[in-house]
């Protein structure tokens, strides 16, 4: 096993050293980030690829093995805990900025992110009252203003709230619907939203007491404006709200926003778009009108941890008018007494559902004005671009099959033809147990983090099979850099026997 490298003569770090503080830098934070970045730098050598060989089990044993005890009697000291626990991590880690990490919306963070990462950790602010986050809390009015601007650039005062990520901003978004409609007297409101829509929307009314949403018909993973109007017309006028998505989980699909916003608005409803994936294409001048109609929302949801470059959490929930958010405004006297609030102490406790928050806006403030909007821009274009390219890939490719249609924003879904053949010979459940099996053994090899998605299947009558999918978040991976990971799919499909089924 690897010893941690020893720090420098004379550097010893108590354990109780703080991190903040005039002296905290200098007292103990810029040693162990050092044997923190070594151990990083460790574990990823160790591991070698874009995540752990072994699978679950082989992880569970190797980490455990530098990670227990958990709760000794006796510490072991900082530095060694510190090299140990980050060394585990790393090395039984998925790594995102692996080019044959491409499963999830789970990008690989910017450097520039992650250390702003680092000082918002160090310094601590609670996003909960002035006196706790007096700088932050500009930061984070400057960041909310520019965001909502870049959603609703003509709204008179748009504004946005930072969150934890789609799920939360889909909730609140929710939640504001459900207070109109109670401030207005007109009963509970019924959410719509499309059968690709994500779990996050069925979750929110659950939670919020609401009906299940009525889900509508899509094609090809896209809400059909007409079904929207006739699940519209059947609620006999009660209040309303659309949820449509721009960029779907499985597929990437971004819904008709401009007809389905003109149907909301024949019928006196409410859009709110969740474009927790999509929602960063408005950085790029040439990908943002994919969101066409996208300001002509109520709310919408967009995540930078997903298509902006940002350590998790990093959601926004943007509004077209700040007086939306009123409904979330709550006193606590320990917080925001009213007597402050009128001497001029910003109220922050009505910003998020949550009190103790830390800062995410900082690490998003240091990106935006790092990068700008065109640089981000740029970062979002070559990810869509690299998913076209290697579409056109696999269409060339006879050992693989791509879904038929356009590409999803930067997802790409595709299988090997030995399942389609496998299906005909055996049915549709062996052709999908080989797809799942070739994913499964790329994961426990530590080969390839590759997702897998259910979709429709035109060249099959539409029948639904399983698809091993690639969404492509990495700002510097080239589609001949993914190349290899196609040879993997093909060799490992090629005479595989199926163990299990899909």
């Amino acid at each position: 096993m690897t010893a941690r490298p020893p720090a420098p003569a004379g550097t010893r770090v108590p354990d109780t050293a703080l991190a903040g503080g005039v002296g905290g830098v200098a007292g103990g934070l810029r040693t162990l980030t050092a044997i923190a970045l070594d151990a990083l730098a460790d574990g990823a050598a160790e591991r070698g690829g874009p995540l752990p060989a072994g699978g679950p089990q082989a992880v569970a044993e190797r980490t455990r093995a530098l990670c227990t005890p958990m709760l000794p009697r006796r510490g072991t000291g900082a530095a060694d805990a510190l090299y140990d626990t980050v060394r585990a991590a790393a090395q039984g880690a998925a790594d995102p900025a692996d080019p044959h990490c491409v499963a999830h919306l789970h990008c690989p963070p910017l450097a520039l992110a992650a250390a702003a990462d680092l000082a918002a950790s160090a310094l601590n602010p609670s996003m909960d009252s002035w006196d706790q986050a007096p700088a932050a809390a500009v930061i984070e009015e400057e960041v909310s203003a520019a965001l909502a601007r870049l959603v609703y650039p003509a709204a008179p005062r748009p504004d946005a709230l930072i969150t934890s990520g789609g799920t939360e901003s889909n909730l609140v978004a929710l939640l504001l619907a459900r207070e109109r409609a109670r401030a207005a007297g007109t009963g509970p409101v019924r959410v719509l939203c499309g059968r690709a829509a994500h779990h996050s929307v069925q979750r929110a009314a659950w939670l919020l007491g609401l009906p299940a949403p009525a889900a509508v018909e899509c094609r090809d993973g896209r809400m059909l404006p007409a079904a929207l109007d006739r699940a519209l017309a059947g609620l006999g006028g009660a209040p309303a709200l659309v949820v449509a998505t721009a960029g779907t989980t499985d597929e990437g699909a971004v819904d008709p926003l401009p007809e389905l916003a003109r149907v909301a608005a024949s019928h006196g409803a409410e859009l709110h778009v969740d474009a927790a994936y999509g929602g960063p294409l408005l950085f790029s001048d040439r990908l943002a009108p994919m969101l066409a109609g996208i300001e002509q929302a109520v709310s919408v949801t967009f995540d930078l941890h997903k298509f902006g470059w940002q350590p998790v959490a990093a959601g926004v929930l943007a509004l077209a008018d700040a007086g939306r958010a009123t409904a979330l405004s709550l006193r606590a006297d320990y917080l925001n007494a009213d007597d402050d609030t009128e001497a001029g102490l910003p109220d922050l406790l009505g910003r998020s559902l949550r009190t103790s928050r830390r800062p995410d806006v900082l690490k998003i403030a240091a990106t935006l004005r790092g990068l700008g909007r065109d640089g981000l821009g740029r970062l979002v274009e070559h990810c869509v671009d690299t998913a076209r390219e290697l579409g056109r890939t696999i269409d060339a490719d006879a050992h693989l099959r791509r879904r038929p249609g356009e590409i999803g924003i930067s997802t790409v879904l595709f299988r090997p033809a030995a399942a389609d053949r496998l299906a005909e010979r055996q049915g549709e459940a062996a052709g999908d147990a080989l797809v799942a099996e070739v994913r499964r053994r790329l994961l426990a090899d530590g080969l390839a983090v590759l997702g897998r998605a259910r979709a429709a299947d035109p060249d099959a009558g539409g029948r639904r099979r399983l698809w091993l999918k690639a969404t492509l978040l990495h700002p510097r991976t080239t589609a001949g850099e993914l190349a290899g990971l196609l040879k993997l799919v093909t060799e490992l499909a090629r005479d595989r026997p199926v163990t299990t089924p899909a």
